[in-house]
């Protein structure tokens, strides 16, 4: 008996108009991809004039990647009417919070 090694991708929950449900699935989602930290907390940007170090630099690089990844996530989540409500978002936080406030 030969053994079944394959791995499912899971499904990025679509929105539907049911944000409760949805957001349900779609934290789940984010946190299995471990995404969801940089979703509830969004990327600080240094204030104007601020040096970083080498090692903060990578750091913030780092978690800008995890908020785009993160970003692409919820566009492939939400309709073409949806997408055009939030296009201005900048952050996968951002996008977030005005999905919660509007639904």
């Amino acid at each position: 008996m030969a053994s079944d090694n394959s791995y499912v991708q899971p499904t990025i929950p679509r929105f539907d108009g049911h944000y409760n449900h949805w957001s349900m699935l779609m934290e789940n989602f984010l946190r299995s991809k471990e995404y969801w930290t940089i979703v509830e907390t969004g990327v600080a940007e240094p204030a104007p004039g601020v040096v970083l170090s080498e090692a903060e630099q990578k750091k913030l690089e780092e978690r800008k990647l995890k908020d785009l990844k993160a970003k692409n996530y919820l566009f492939q989540a939400i309709d073409h009417s949806t997408l055009e409500t939030i296009l201005q978002k900048d952050t996968c936080k951002q996008i977030w919070d005005s999905m919660k406030k509007k639904y």
